[in-house]
């Protein structure tokens, strides 16, 4: 029997899952990446160097085994609408993988494109105290204390399955003596004398009406983790108020909203803020000084 080979297939799944309807954006951006990424998961080969090189794989031929278990793969994230994600049991974000399961969304926060260069401006040192607020699976929080070696970070969140998953990740990292894990409801369980060079949060944002709209793939996310309110700025406002209280007078916080900015503007339009520039454009990231929450408080 003829081996089929790699391209062949990537197509072919590629097909099938633009004709299923599935949706992307946990990890993957479109039906072309996320076949790759299930045949080079079957094939057992390493991800980012096999992305790497796809050019040279399209040829190679695909053994029974391997298209085997690319079939089961394929059936299961069509039948069940998990993320892709959740099916492997992981996810990457910048270049280091991250376990994942439902406990937490899925790695994808767009901070985590603004760590390596994107706020040197705000930053009048590199910063020696972080924290990580709402950190889900503690992705960012690790990517923080990999960038910044000489810091320690503080992550919280309210979910304690999150935490569970997310002392996993640190273990995996190997950053149990510089990633600190805290349950707390945004800022509250952090002490009242804590204040830290930059806060990091990417908190649930996600409005009533957009949660309404949500596909099936982002439902089975928790939805702790995604619901924002009528406008999706509840737990925005909440922080707001919280974090002057816990920045460095030369602190900042870098705040995710997503798509939410009409509804960010529309509470917040006379707090001086900075749009930061990712991938998806500049008005879903953005930086905050502790002088303007101060002034706002």
């Amino acid at each position: 029997m003829r081996q089929p080979r790699f391209d062949e297939l990537r197509l072919d799944v590629e097909r099938r899952l633009r004709e299923a309807g599935l949706q992307f954006g946990q990890g993957t951006e479109d039906a072309a990446q996320e076949a790759a990424w299930m045949l080079i998961h079957c094939l057992r080969l390493p991800l980012l160097e096999s992305f790497a090189r796809l050019r040279e794989l399209r040829r190679r031929p695909v053994p029974q085994p391997a298209v085997r278990r690319l079939q089961r793969l394929l059936e299961q994230r069509v039948r069940s609408r998990r993320p892709l994600a959740y099916l492997l049991g992981e996810a990457w974000l910048q270049g280091r993988r991250f376990l994942a399961d439902e406990r937490a969304i899925v790695p994808r926060s767009l901070i985590a494109e603004l760590l390596d260069r994107g706020l040197q401006r705000w930053l009048a040192q590199p910063p020696r105290r972080i924290a990580d607020v709402c950190t889900g699976g503690a992705s960012l929080a690790i990517l923080a204390a990999q960038r910044w070696p000489q810091a320690q970070v503080t992550a919280g969140d309210i979910s304690r399955p999150a935490l569970e998953l997310a002392r996993r990740n640190v273990e995996l990292h190997a950053l149990g003596g510089r990633v600190r894990l805290l349950h707390s409801d945004l800022l509250a369980g952090f002490d009242s004398g804590e204040r830290f060079d930059l806060v990091l949060c990417n908190p649930p944002y996600v409005s009533a009406r957009s949660m309404a709209a949500l596909p099936p793939e982002f439902r089975h996310e928790p939805r702790l983790a995604l619901a924002g309110g009528a406008d999706g700025m509840d737990l925005v406002r909440r922080l707001l108020r919280q974090a002057a209280g816990h920045l460095q007078p030369h602190g900042v916080l870098v705040l995710e909203i997503g798509h939410e900015r009409r509804h960010f503007e529309a509470a917040f339009g006379a707090l001086p803020v900075h749009w930061l520039a990712v991938s998806s454009g500049d008005d879903a990231v953005l930086a905050i000084e502790a002088g303007a929450l101060a002034v706002a408080r």
